[in-house]
């Protein structure tokens, strides 16, 4: 699953499901998210508005998701960048920063102050910015031919052109997606803040309880989490790591509620 999918599906799976059994096997793409899956996903009892979780023009839970380094996602729980992920999904970055003497792997880390957050070399985050239709021009340009190979040579440089044309600074993300098996293809933008500091992780015996096996299991009984904090230059912007940057103030973040769970 690449990037955007990943991004994307984890939204709506199990929520997005069209008022038909013969359509509910699928799962759809936020941004062609229409009243038919609106009235499923309400029997199913989501609450929200398809505006409150996809919109790319205002506050919504898509632009509070993450792509946490090399793929993995994460949500942002507070004005200031805090942001969750997996424990197994930090665990690189958890690793870079222990020592013999600091086994955060090991003995687990939390700061106590903005001071305290580690930096992250290499480690970046990505918010969802735009997600254009550019299917028309694929297919024009692979309009006559047959071969499928020279087809599919056209599409990658086709896609390559497109990234280079919407890519204006080293802080944009872009990249071409093919959708319902090369049906649809969207070029789609990221901001990426490349400036990513450790927060608190829990130990790795509580963090990586019961393996891979369990991170495919579910109810899970694990602590597989880490949190993290986005950074970002005096004018709220991407930026490369520095000891002036600020904690991000998100479009849009999720509140994490303290009022415990009830049983059903």
């Amino acid at each position: 699953m690449n990037k955007l999918q990943t991004l994307l599906l984890t939204l709506c799976a199990l929520l997005v499901c069209s008022a038909t059994a013969r359509a509910d096997k699928g799962m759809w793409v936020l941004s062609e998210l229409n009243e038919q899956n609106e009235a499923r996903m309400r029997e199913l009892g989501f609450n929200l508005s398809l505006d409150e979780l996809y919109s790319l023009d205002k506050p919504s839970i898509a632009r509070g998701v993450v792509i946490f380094g090399g793929g993995c996602t994460g949500i942002t729980v507070s004005e200031q960048g805090l942001l969750f992920t997996n424990h197994h999904c930090g665990y690189d970055a958890i690793q870079s920063q222990s020592t013999v003497e600091h086994d955060y792997l090991r003995d687990g880390f939390a700061s106590q102050s903005f001071r305290e957050e580690l930096p992250i070399p290499g480690l970046s985050v990505k918010y969802l910015r735009a997600q254009l239709d550019v299917t028309a021009r694929i297919e024009q340009a692979v309009a006559g031919i047959t071969d499928e190979a020279k087809r599919q040579e056209t599409i990658e440089k086709v896609s390559e052109q497109i990234v280079e044309e919407y890519t204006k600074s080293p802080f944009d993300a872009v990249e071409v997606t093919p959708f319902y098996a090369g049906n649809k293809y969207y070029v789609v933008i990221y901001d990426e803040y490349k400036d990513v500091r450790l927060v608190m992780t829990p130990p790795s015996s509580v963090g990586k309880f019961g393996g891979d096996t369990d991170n495919w299991m579910w109810p899970r009984h694990t602590g597989d989490f880490s949190v993290f904090r986005v950074y970002a230059d005096a004018n709220n912007q991407p930026a490369e790591y520095a000891a002036s940057n600020k904690p991000y103030r998100p479009v849009y973040y999720t509140k994490v509620s303290l009022q415990g769970y009830q049983e059903q």
